[in-house]
């Protein structure tokens, strides 16, 4: 089991930048990938960026050279800077956590209740 809780989210006009924190608690021990989702009004739910343990990253083709995904793992915590910020990127913005693996029919996911950022012009 693991608990999230995302902070840092907010408004913010076009081009600028927000960091977005995400703390984890629990069984913080088991968690591999750390990742941000987002979900814009109207749209599905989409991956921004995800982070392994031992420091490998993915992106989304949209958050490419504009967001960055860190990690603390001392402090288990996942951070997303966001720069150069556009109005479709707007949406809550959701942390997940996901164990390497567990008994069979085990819940390996977990996600955050989300925050809201909002780009404007």
């Amino acid at each position: 089991q693991v608990t999230l809780v995302e902070s840092g989210g907010g408004s913010v006009q076009t081009g600028g930048s927000l960091r977005l924190s995400c703390a984890a608690s629990g069984d913080t021990g088991r968690i591999n990938i750390m990742a941000w989702y987002r979900r814009p009004s109207g749209k599905r739910r989409e991956l921004v960026a995800g982070m392994t343990h031992g420091g490998s990253t993915n992106y989304a083709d949209s958050a490419k050279g504009r967001f960055t995904i860190s990690r603390d793992n001392a402090k288990n915590t996942v951070y997303l800077q966001m720069d150069n910020l556009k109005p479709e990127d707007t949406g809550v913005y959701y942390c997940k956590a996901e164990f390497a693996y567990g008994d069979y029919g085990e819940n390996l996911d977990f996600w955050g209740q989300g925050t809201q950022v909002t780009v404007s012009s």
